[in-house]
């Protein structure tokens, strides 16, 4: 019976999470993508687009930045840490970069606690960037973070109080 209530609560909050809505492409959209896609000065054409957006130097640096937000979309996406001393334009480089994704695909944080990501849905995370402000900021998280990294996913068992008052242990995936 609590396994069964456990089920129901699960199927309840799955119900009640935010869906993500995808946009449809309309075919004339697809053809010119298709068409940027198999430019063979695809790369000019973004680095174009980030002197238009008033980011000038670091064309290796956009373009790897670039290349690793537009990853996300892969089964084993890319991953990629910003180190530069202080002042040198790091924020301005991710900003940039974020600014030519999908709004709805950026997940863009401070700081995050050392749990945060355990309790956070897998489908919330999946194809999405996770944009972390701050070493500073992402310091408590950084094993979770390494563990997504490299295992895809994130299991913590943690102990939870049913209904009744009995105390559980359950998975977080």
């Amino acid at each position: 019976l609590r396994k069964l209530e456990e089920v129901q609560r699960d199927r309840v909050r799955a119900l009640m999470a935010p869906k993500t809505i995808v946009p449809e492409m309309a075919p004339e959209d697809r053809a010119a993508a298709m068409a940027l896609l198999q430019d063979p000065r695809l790369f000019d054409r973004i680095l174009s687009d980030f002197a238009r957006a008033g980011v000038v130097g670091e064309e290796g640096n956009k373009l790897i930045a670039y290349l690793v937000a537009v990853s996300r979309k892969l089964d084993e996406p890319l991953a990629v840490i910003v180190q530069s001393s202080s002042a040198a334009g790091k924020s301005s480089l991710v900003e940039a970069v974020l600014a030519f994704m999908p709004e709805e695909d950026c997940l863009k944080y401070s700081a995050m606690t050392g749990q945060s990501l355990y309790y956070m849905t897998t489908r919330r995370l999946e194809h999405k960037i996770l944009s972390i402000a701050e070493e500073e900021g992402a310091s408590r998280a950084s094993y979770a973070l390494k563990l997504l990294l490299s295992e895809r996913r994130l299991i913590m068992a943690a102990p939870t109080k049913d209904d009744s008052g009995v105390i559980q242990t359950k998975d977080y995936l």
